[in-house]
């Protein structure tokens, strides 16, 4: 089942020895700017380890995937989906900014859209981006996900409400 791979990357399991990367992703600014407040390092211990879980295709939990580059092993993000609804799922995905606008969040996206149709018998994708992650909207745009609306003030970030933009990309529309 895994690896995935695409052209640059492989796409594997989290594992232990992804901690320092994936703490060092959510403890960076810019990183969790459209995600969350600065969390403590017990709660990101947290977080990982409920992605640790053994993952299989009906899993409830998480599928996080770690981003390597195929040709040397840097790490560059993570990105995955958990199941909603019987036949449905969230994706998201994060990379450390030196990564940025380099086409890697769109290569890794789309290796899990095409997973999670293939292989785990999803039927639509969904996902919730804060308004104003406009790098983040680019991606799922060119991955083919659809605009379904704004839910207003929906998540407190940054000492304010903020607006999230919905997105959804349905099994007949992936290409």
């Amino acid at each position: 089942m895994f690896p995935l791979v695409t052209s640059r990357l492989h796409l594997t399991q989290i594992t232990e020895q992804e901690w320092p990367f994936f703490l060092r992703l959510q403890q960076d600014p810019d990183v969790m700017r459209y995600v969350s407040d600065e969390r403590r390092e017990a709660e990101v211990r947290q977080i990982f380890n409920s992605r640790l879980v053994r993952w299989e295709t009906q899993s409830r939990h998480w599928l996080c995937l770690v981003m390597r580059d195929k040709h040397n092993g840097t790490p560059i993000g993570f990105t995955g989906f958990v199941r909603g609804d019987e036949d449905m799922a969230e994706v998201g995905f994060i990379l450390d900014p030196v990564f940025h606008a380099q086409g890697y969040g769109y290569e890794s996206l789309h290796a899990v859209c095409k997973f999670a149709f293939e292989k785990c018998a999803i039927r639509k994708l969904t996902a919730t981006v804060t308004v104003g992650n406009i790098g983040s909207k680019k991606v799922l745009e060119k991955a083919g996900f659809q605009s379904e609306g704004v839910l207003r003030e929906n998540y407190f970030l940054a000492g304010t409400w903020q607006d999230d933009w919905i997105f959804g990309l349905l099994r007949s529309e992936f290409r």
